[in-house]
């Protein structure tokens, strides 16, 4: 396995104790609520940046992995250099898709680092830049994982549609 796989797993595995510690926070969150009557301040603020930034920290693996959404019924039905070619017409599609993200992010994420810019009032305030960053540059992991499977694909490293690539 190459180190790009290999970083999009290491990613994976933060975004799983991620949702790990979200589960526990709710389970908390509900428990302070029924039980001693007083939630966990900033619970809505957190999960609410935390679901955009586990979603984005999860797309690098399934790209690799060839987990993204997709219909095999039609896939299936032609021959190998066919599908080869939808694959590549999907990952350039997915690199737009991406690429436009950056785009459109930048500044975004940018402004608000330098302002400081916030989400919540009161017991809570979650700063945006974080997860803005971290939509950004999963934005450009995105982009260079579906550049890198048009490799693998044409070059033979890709030994099954909906496996990691083989490292040769």
């Amino acid at each position: 396995m190459n180190a790009p796989v290999r970083l999009a797993r290491a990613i994976h595995l933060v975004s799983a104790l991620w949702t790990l510690g979200l589960a526990i926070l709710i389970f908390l969150d509900v428990a302070g609520r029924g039980i001693l009557s007083s939630p966990i301040p900033g619970t809505k603020e957190i999960i609410q940046n935390s679901v955009v930034a586990i979603t984005f920290l999860q797309l690098p693996l399934a790209i690799y992995t060839g987990s993204m959404l997709r219909t095999t019924i039609f896939a299936d039905a032609v021959p190998f250099q066919v599908r080869r070619l939808l694959r590549t017409l999907c990952s350039i599609l997915g690199i737009l898709l991406f690429v436009g993200l950056v785009l459109s992010t930048y500044e975004p994420a940018y402004d608000a680092w330098r302002i400081g810019e916030y989400e919540g009032e009161g017991a809570l305030r979650v700063p945006t830049w974080p997860v803005r960053g971290l939509v950004l540059v999963m934005s450009v992991f995105g982009a260079f994982a579906y550049l890198a499977m048009i490799y693998y694909d044409w070059t033979g490293k890709l030994v099954h549609e909906v496996e990691a690539p083989a490292s040769q």
